[in-house]
């Protein structure tokens, strides 16, 4: 009887079966599902069969290793997962309940926190500030971000099985944000209703003051439109900015202002038209201030208890008010004067010159000699000298003569050169379709990243 070799090659074995069954046709397939169906065993046993023995040999043969997809190597793992999260600060909060909530959950991170003097400002946390962490798959600490007080912007990170923290001023971005709305009642209220803020509202009354009352001139339907600055620090608002364009809408009558630099460097506010919107002089020394003695030529003085003139307006306002500059010039006085207490007086271009009396401090830059620009504060309300009551004595001198600071006649700024006119023109463009769109949605505070 011829022996017949049975030989296993166990890694083509797969392979020849699977061509060989996708060979088959669709008609083989079917004839193997009805002899199934049929019940006929064709590939069976019949009972009592002698079989045969067939001898079997081993034979042993080296494969190649098969190619393994990149993908699939252990030392092509990929790297391991990393997440960022940011938590706010609430009331109560200690770094240890805000990084619970950040998931992080890593005991030698909370020992470096702990007792690095570096990581200090996490321990004095306010209400509202956010935390942003990087964290592994497993809650390990990768790196913190923490905005603390004054910009200054403190990171952790992990480096070398320990960490390092670094503290380093943080890139402020400013992005142009606007508002508008509609007087119903006061200024204040309908800027609180758009979201304006009131830094901003204060800038606004301060723009166009020298033509609008906006104690007693503010009409129901009044309207404004503003772009301003808000300052970011690390995503965190720090602040509103200036105003970049502005129009007040007033009986009828329509103002614009936009912020423009001269080739000297110096910010101001024009018209459309380049004129200059503010005076020379502002109206008032401080903002949104209350009128309390007017100037008089025969006033009851409360401490010398005689009738004399009073060459001057009386503002009151709480002690440590600041006080502004009413125009840019050059200091002559700053220091004690008699009843006047500590005074500032300041001489202007021309015959104009004002005079700041009962301050409780002179702004340290403030001497005789220095220059100021409309608008520096100068020093702060007081009531040093002959004053009954916290107050700012202000005058305002043409040829040294005092003159009504309320009523009289204040020179106009300077408008722009015609050859820096067009400069101007298509410098502020941009500012002008903000403003455009700003009027369109009043009422409704919008963003727009510069």
């Amino acid at each position: 009887m011829a022996t017949t070799e049975v030989r296993i090659l166990t890694q083509s074995i797969g392979r020849t079966l699977a061509r060989a069954l996708g060979a088959w046709s669709a008609g083989q397939w079917l004839a193997v599902a009805v002899l199934g169906m049929s019940g006929v065993a064709a590939f069976g046993i019949a009972p009592d069969a002698t079989q045969e023995t067939v001898p079997v040999h081993a034979i042993l043969r080296e494969l190649p290793n098969p190619v393994v997809d990149a993908l699939d190597a252990p030392e092509a793992a990929a790297p391991a997962e990393r997440y960022w999260r940011e938590e706010r600060v609430r009331r109560g909060d200690t770094i240890g309940s805000v990084l619970a909530r950040l998931g992080v959950d890593d005991p030698e991170a909370a020992l470096f926190l702990r007792t690095d003097p570096a990581a200090r400002p996490l321990f004095q946390l306010r209400p509202g500030k956010a935390l942003r962490v990087e964290t592994d798959g497993a809650g390990r600490l990768e790196t913190l971000r923490f905005v603390a007080g004054k910009g200054a912007l403190l990171s952790i990170e992990r480096r070398d099985g320990g960490f390092a923290a670094a503290s380093s001023p943080a890139p402020v971005e400013v992005r142009w944000e606007m508002a508008s709305g509609v007087i119903a009642s006061s200024l204040f209220a309908a800027a609180d209703a758009s979201g304006l803020p009131d830094a901003v509202t204060l800038q606004l009354a301060d723009v166009f003051g020298a033509d609008i009352d906006f104690y007693h001139d503010l009409r129901r339907g009044d309207r404004f439109a503003v772009v301003y600055e808000m300052r970011y620090l690390d995503g965190e608002p720090l602040g509103a900015g200036r105003i970049v364009a502005a129009e007040f809408a007033h009986r009828g009558d329509v103002a614009r202002a936009f912020l423009w630099r001269d080739a000297t460097g110096v910010e101001s506010y024009y018209t459309a038209e380049g004129a200059a919107l503010r005076k020379a002089f502002l109206r008032s020394p401080m903002e949104l201030s209350r009128v309390t003695s007017g100037f008089s030529g025969a006033r009851f003085h409360p401490i010398l208890q005689t009738w004399r003139a009073h060459k001057g307006v009386d503002y009151a306002a709480p002690v440590g008010t600041p006080i502004r500059a009413t125009a840019s010039g050059k200091v002559l006085f700053a220091g004690v004067q008699n009843g006047y207490g500590n005074t500032v007086h300041i001489q202007h271009r021309g015959a104009f010159s004002t005079l700041y009396a009962h301050l409780s401090r002179i702004a340290p830059d403030v001497k005789p000699g220095a220059r100021v620009v409309q608008g520096d504060v100068i020093g702060s309300v007081g009531q040093t000298g002959w004053a009954t009551g916290p107050h700012l004595h202000y005058e305002f001198r043409v040829d040294n003569e005092p003159r009504d600071p309320l009523t009289v006649a204040l020179p106009n700024g300077e408008p722009l050169s015609p050859a820096s006119r067009s400069a101007f023109v298509a410098g502020v463009e941009p500012a002008a379709a903000q403003l455009a769109l700003a009027r369109s949605y009043a009422g409704s505070p919008l963003a727009y990243a510069r």
